[in-house]
């Protein structure tokens, strides 16, 4: 049973991850207090302070680490650059040199965004990066602070939905929240993306793992599609009314941050070198409803720090 450290564990992928794969791996989740009553051990750190990372995994010496913790608010990013730099980029790096220190397998999380969406073929994994928003800057250079401290890291960028702790986090969640209440939501059309459901995600890290693979992968669902179609797709799913999600151009949305048009990713090499098929966006939205009735989102909350 491989012994597994996963920061962030109160985040998006952090949390599913960690209740996912508790029963079938020794887990230890880190976080800075925002769990209680788990069925994985925890372990209360602030990866910002100095010093912590490098005794963290002196102290803990797990076989492998997943890193998802990072800031993943583009607007949040946008107005605290130095910040962002910080969480995306120089943690990814000494959590990358005390893996590499101690021969610790190591996945960092990073981003679809780091391409700026002109390209009209999909994004390869030698295809040059060009990062928009600061949150895309940082995330770049976190993955170069990674390979260079840790050549044989594993550099995952991704783009994921499911339930989070705060029912906040992901598109999914977005759409369910309007929808559910009856209320109009903007759904971009202009903006293609290849979603992966966050439980399809993270069994497909422990399995890049277990297969030993090392260097930069697209991990991203199988199907491109407009975040429009997406927020249509979750309204038929749920039986909600697709007419509620309107189509709308992200650039008449008044975000701050730039967004990429076109992040459609290839995971030809990715499904390549494990011998599977990577799931679609449609089973995944199948398990997303699945979980949404069987009182997962509910489960996942009772979890939160009162």
């Amino acid at each position: 049973m491989t012994r597994i450290l996963i920061t962030g564990a109160s985040g998006l992928l952090g949390l599913n991850l960690c209740l996912q794969k508790w029963q079938t791996h020794s887990l230890i989740g880190v976080d800075r207090g925002k769990l209680n009553g788990t069925p994985f051990e925890t372990f209360r750190a602030d990866l910002t302070q100095p010093g912590t990372v490098a005794r963290m995994i002196e102290t803990l010496r797990p076989e492998a680490v997943i890193h998802t913790a990072a800031n993943a608010n583009l607007e949040a990013c946008q107005t605290d650059p130095q910040g962002a730099l910080y969480l995306n980029a120089v943690i990814p790096g000494q959590v990358a040199e005390a893996c590499a220190k101690h021969d610790i397998r190591l996945v960092h999380i990073s981003t679809d965004a780091v391409f700026d969406g002109s390209q009209v073929a999909e994004y390869t994994e030698s295809a040059a990066p060009n990062p928009l928003s600061i949150y895309a800057h940082t995330k770049l250079a976190g993955e170069e602070q990674v390979l260079s401290a840790y050549p044989r890291a594993i550099v995952a960028r991704v783009n994921f939905f499911g339930w989070s702790l705060s029912g906040t986090r992901s598109l999914s969640e977005f759409f369910f929240n309007k929808l559910s209440a009856g209320q109009q939501c903007n759904g971009f059309t202009d903006i293609f993306f290849c979603p992966l459901f966050v439980g399809d995600l993270a069994e497909t890290l422990v399995l890049m793992l277990e297969e030993n693979l090392s260097g930069l992968y697209h991990v991203v669902g199988s199907e491109a599609l407009s975040k429009y179609d997406f927020g249509q797709r979750i309204a038929r799913q749920f039986g909600f009314d697709p007419g509620l999600v309107v189509p709308r151009s992200v650039e008449d949305s008044g975000l701050t941050a730039p967004r990429s048009h076109n992040l459609s990713l290839s995971i030809h090499k990715l499904s390549t070198d494990l011998g599977v098929e990577i799931p679609s966006v449609s089973t995944g939205i199948e398990q997303f409803y699945t979980q949404a009735q069987q009182g997962y989102p509910q489960k996942m909350r009772s979890y939160a720090q009162a």
